[in-house]
């Protein structure tokens, strides 16, 4: 099988790779990218470690091909934070205590990020139900429930 030219915008700049026709967008990500903040947990969709958005749709990247984003613009962890600068959400995560092992975070940072683009005031239960596919196996999921819910009240410029 010959290789596939794509183009695309991932976290606001122009790239261009080739892929297998049957490599995964998480594979082209990692392997060719260096862009390692999605990560393998199942390589079956089931628990949003790889999660990524492709023109603002949340995705699984392990259930994408790379070939499938010729003209998307992607949006991984790695361009979540301006600069130094952390992202609300990634702030309001490491001051609450809402993570250990880090195998979830990414996935679940984008997935929190790609919901408050959407609803910058989602009740509890819309949260969690946005979020149930994405699995933890460390924390449980309440600091990361309330980390969420603070950083969308700081994003609408509410204070605590």
């Amino acid at each position: 099988m010959s290789k596939i030219h794509v183009n695309a915008n991932i976290n606001g700049d122009a790239v261009e790779f080739l892929c297998e026709p049957d490599e995964t967008l998480l594979d082209v990500l990692r392997d060719q990218l260096g862009l390692t903040g999605a990560k393998e947990g199942c390589g079956t969709g089931d628990c949003g470690a790889c999660s990524v958005t492709v023109d603002d749709r949340l995705v699984c990247s392990c259930l994408v091909l790379g070939a499938e984003v010729e003209g998307s613009a992607i949006t991984t962890i790695e361009g979540m934070a301006n600069g130094d600068a952390l992202h609300p959400l990634q702030r309001h995560l490491l001051e609450g205590a809402a993570l250990q092992c880090g195998v979830c975070t990414p996935g679940i940072l984008i997935a929190a990020k790609a919901l408050l683009d959407k609803n910058p005031d989602p009740s509890e239960e819309e949260l969690r139900y946005w979020l149930a596919g994405n699995l933890c196996r460390c924390t449980g999921y309440d600091k990361i429930i309330r980390s969420v819910m603070a950083a969308a009240a700081e994003m609408r410029g509410e204070t605590s």
